[in-house]
């Protein structure tokens, strides 16, 4: 089956004025995608990586991507295809609470 990396942007304030029955509904069908094999998580500040020519390891403890809401989070899906992989994350919690999710569709390899 084909697997989908999401990226999930979105802020407290959009999460805090979402009613709470919609974000915990939003929850619940983030469990199901879980106990379904959904890899799915929320992220922290990033760490950029960088070694050119294999001459040494250079970080920079900053997002390389920009974005008017910050990164929030990631899942690594599973679905038949691009639309059902749209249904199962817009009824995500970052869908619902005004954020924004990405889908990628992962090249196989």
């Amino acid at each position: 089956m084909p697997k989908f990396m999401t990226i999930g942007y979105g802020d407290e304030e959009g999460y805090e004025r979402t009613a709470p029955k919609i974000r915990d509904a939003a929850h619940e069908h983030e469990k199901t995608l879980v106990r379904g094999g959904a890899i799915i998580g929320a992220v922290s500040a990033p760490v950029q990586v960088r070694n050119p020519d294999g001459k040494g390891i250079q970080t920079d403890h900053t997002a390389f991507m920009s974005s008017p809401l910050p990164i929030a989070g990631f899942a690594l899906i599973e679905a038949a295809d691009i639309a059902e992989a749209i249904k199962m994350v817009s009824e995500s919690p970052c869908a619902v609470a005004h954020g924004i999710p990405e889908i990628w569709p992962l090249m196989s390899s």
